[in-house]
């Protein structure tokens, strides 16, 4: 496995404990330290400096010119040390997690190591978005002709990585992190007579849209005074523009920038409403666990990737312009008078973890066979 530290990482891998499979871990960021949630992998992280001296993170943050020039002799080359892992370990296959940070920095050794078994995983925007930026292009196009097994998490990215030269076997969509476990999320949800929340993802930055939700928002205080508004994970400018609307005096809305992935769930079983805006996604993972936790979702649907799991106006809304607060606004009107609860049971189903991860397991089972 080759992937940065991430939930979505964890999650997947888990999914391979107690199988038949010896599982390593190359952290691509050579940065962090052991997981102990996947304490049965063996994990190859603290590779990057050859020297953790007195003062590196004082000089990092206050010299950054200064602390490259040493960092041209402290830090080692990924593709020599993945070149050492691949030849202690000699795996008969390699998994990579995200395209620019877990397949193009080793791209050049796997090409050099041609007959040994690539997977990629895209996850988010790694094809959607990137494949308009040309630099970025050419790197999706040789990483994909390398690449012999492909996983995605929409339909969306499969047209989009054999349009850009993937010739490889497809291996299916699943959820980036895995399935949920159903069972042990009963636990967080309220009864939907006692819910009384909109929950609000809060990202901006390069494709998150929640400042039109908040727009949005702005004009239905009166429909939305029996319930708290709640903004998750707030980026920087979302946490400004609240402070410049009104919204902060309403004594309903709420705002928070990090939150645990427990606390998310807490939040979402007594949530109503659940509102997802960006310009690029993949299949959003927090659309999946509003599902699970059977809260209505209104969410945008980039290249049309959340239509595939939303049937517009029967399990939830999408957005169609994820810049048009009116839009929004008038969606937030149908969510407060919908019910999504049964319409749901089958997609619950597919993305519950035991048939997830049975499915994961033949597919690897199938790559070690071919």
């Amino acid at each position: 496995m080759v992937a940065m530290p991430s939930l979505h990482f964890y999650r997947w891998v888990q999914q391979l404990e107690n199988s038949n499979f010896e599982v390593s871990w190359f952290d691509i960021t050579g940065s962090g330290g052991s997981i102990e949630r996947i304490d049965w992998v063996h994990q190859i992280t603290e590779w990057k400096l050859r020297w953790d001296f007195p003062g590196r993170i004082f000089i990092k943050s206050k010299f950054s010119r200064l602390y490259n020039i040493i960092g041209r002799l402290n830090e080692r080359s990924v593709t020599s040390e993945f070149e050492k892992v691949l030849k202690t370990f000699k795996p008969d296959i390699v998994h990579s997690f995200a395209l620019y940070v877990s397949c193009s920095p080793i791209l050049s050794v796997m090409r050099r190591h041609n007959g040994l078994k690539w997977v990629y995983s895209s996850w988010g925007s790694d094809l959607y978005y990137y494949q308009n930026v040309p630099e970025y292009l050419k790197d999706i196009q040789l990483v994909l002709s390398r690449i012999d097994y492909l996983f995605t998490d929409c339909k969306r990215d499969l047209k989009i990585a054999k349009s850009h030269g993937f010739k490889g076997e497809f291996l299916g969509v699943f959820p980036g992190g895995g399935g949920f476990k159903l069972e042990e999320l009963t636990k967080y949800k309220e009864k939907q007579e006692n819910r009384d929340s909109i929950l609000i993802k809060g990202y901006q930055g390069r494709s998150g849209r929640a400042i039109p939700v908040l727009q949005a928002i702005l004009e239905l205080q009166e429909e939305l005074k029996e319930f708290k508004i709640i903004v998750f994970g707030a980026d920087p400018e979302v946490v400004e523009y609240s402070k410049k609307s009104n919204l902060m005096s309403w004594g309903n809305y709420e705002i928070s920038e990090k939150i645990s992935h427990i606390d998310v769930l807490k939040l979402m079983g007594k949530s109503k409403i659940y509102i997802g805006n960006s310009n690029s996604d993949g299949m959003p993972n927090t659309l999946l666990e509003a599902i699970c936790m059977d809260v209505y979702p209104i969410q945008s649907n980039p290249g049309g990737v959340s239509e595939e799991i939303i049937k517009n106006y029967h399990n939830g809304l999408l957005i169609k312009n994820c810049d048009d607060s009116n839009d929004i606004k008038l969606l937030i009107k149908i969510g407060l008078k919908s019910s999504m609860f049964r319409s749901n049971k089958h997609i619950k189903e597919n993305l519950s973890y035991d048939t997830v991860r049975k499915l994961c397991l033949e597919k690897y089972l199938k790559i070690y066979n071919d």
